[in-house]
């Protein structure tokens, strides 16, 4: 299915533009690269918005890998080349010279960077060296945040998914802006894991995700199982909390916590 395909390949790229944004260091091309992740998570939107407009449909599937990355400019450059190869799938219509503009320009921001040798930093995001700054982490709590991280990222990505795959197919504006909240709010928080796993060294790409965890048949079900995953991340969450002794650490992970505990509020909202 061709309209799939193009999801695919939107659906990938974004997660390439997403991750180049957390391996990279320097703050300013970080939040730039995490403005186009926003940007190209629109665009498969508005592909998936068109595709059920046609009868058509799209899943979640992807066929990608997460290459360990050692300096800036091998980031930006395997970046250039996936956007570049992306090009051809995209529809020929409106929608689609609206993306490939917005993709024109990126690639133009790419281009900007790798004329500058004083951006091609280390990238420290791969090397496995588990170690959070300066701070002097015993290895049980490094253990238990990596632990809670790759869980954490993971379900963020699943939740952004799953709630847009919902949206597109709600005519109820009550749910359409709960899944709206919802997909914000893992969009913050997949942020900031992401980048702690980078800071860790161990930045990895989310598993892929099966069918049945987005095709949604029983919506009370769906919530209520939804609000018993949230409670348990406010567990985890408050565990880790009391487990880092540190001060920094420890608020954001309360932070985390009682944003949790709004997104059960936002979920019964759909019961």
């Amino acid at each position: 299915m061709k309209i799939n395909k193009t999801y695919q390949k939107k659906h990938e790229l974004w997660l390439a533009v997403l991750f180049a944004s957390f391996a990279i260091n320097d703050e300013t091309i970080k939040s730039r690269l995490y403005d186009f992740s926003q940007i190209a998570f629109r665009h498969m939107k508005w592909l998936g918005e068109e595709a059920l407009e046609t009868g058509e449909d799209y899943n979640y599937d992807r066929d990608m890998l997460l290459y360990k990355r050692n300096t800036v400019f091998e980031v930006i450059t395997a970046l250039k080349k996936q956007i570049e190869e992306t090009q051809p799938f995209y529809p020929q219509n409106i929608l689609g010279e609206r993306i490939k503009t917005d993709d024109a320009y990126l690639l133009e921001y790419l281009s900007q960077i790798l004329k500058d040798e004083k951006n091609n930093q280390e990238v420290t995001a791969f090397n496995m060296q588990r170690k959070w700054g300066d701070k002097n982490l015993s290895q049980e709590q490094i253990d238990a945040l990596t632990l809670f991280l790759f869980e954490e990222s993971y379900k963020e990505y699943e939740l952004i998914l799953v709630y847009a795959y919902m949206q597109a197919r709600t005519r109820n504006v009550l749910h359409f802006n709960v899944f709206q909240d919802l997909v914000d709010e893992s969009h913050f928080h997949l942020k900031s894991f992401g980048n702690m796993m980078a800071k860790l060294g161990i930045l990895a790409l989310p598993r892929e995700l099966h069918t049945m965890t987005y095709v949604v048949k029983d919506l009370e079900e769906f919530v209520k199982d939804g609000i018993a995953e949230e409670e348990a991340a406010k567990i985890m969450c408050k565990e880790l909390s009391d487990a880092i002794k540190d001060e920094e650490l420890a608020r954001f992970f309360d932070f985390i916590n009682y944003q949790e505990s709004y997104h059960i509020e936002l979920m019964k909202k759909l019961l």
